[in-house]
């Protein structure tokens, strides 16, 4: 774990979530992220805790930290069933409710169509039984993931 992680950061994170370990850049500055694999159908769960940082001025979480969010969850489908990486084309999403301060917001998706190096997911942001969003993504492939062994238990997610 990282030293900079508060002790409720650590301590609240639910069974079968793992800490997502980025060390630069965006994810690292709007996180911490956290993720749970499902072997059986290749597909991850990724989670964060609405914590200050995450705010807007009525204390809740702030409307762009969501569609960041669900960028990063919609898009990691593709990393993780066709092992390349992608950047956003297009994210279309519609705001149902919205998380507040120390809720566990969760997301995933599915891939609905693929054609070349283009993929259309569709996903879905929620908060225990309260689905926050729902939308589609575009996604254009951009390389191929090359990992070392062990690589995907190193960062967490197995």
């Amino acid at each position: 774990m990282s030293d900079d992680l508060t002790e409720v950061q650590t301590a609240v994170v639910p069974d079968g979530y793992v800490i997502n370990l980025w060390q630069r850049g965006f994810g690292r500055t709007v996180g911490p992220f956290y993720s749970r694999r499902d072997s059986a159908t290749n597909g991850e769960t990724m989670a964060f805790r609405v914590e200050e940082h995450h705010a807007n001025g009525m204390n809740n979480c702030h409307g762009g930290m969501l569609m960041s969010f669900a960028d990063m969850a919609w898009g990691r489908v593709i990393s993780n069933q066709r092992e390349i990486g992608w950047v956003t084309v297009r994210l279309t999403t519609d705001f149902l409710s919205g998380a507040h301060m120390g809720d566990w917001v969760e997301g995933t998706s599915e891939i609905i169509a693929e054609q070349d190096d283009v993929f259309t997911v569709r996903g879905k942001i929620w908060c225990a039984d309260r689905t926050l969003i729902t939308g589609t993504g575009v996604y254009k492939g951009i390389r191929s993931i090359v990992r070392k062994a062990g690589e995907r238990e190193a960062r967490g997610v197995a």
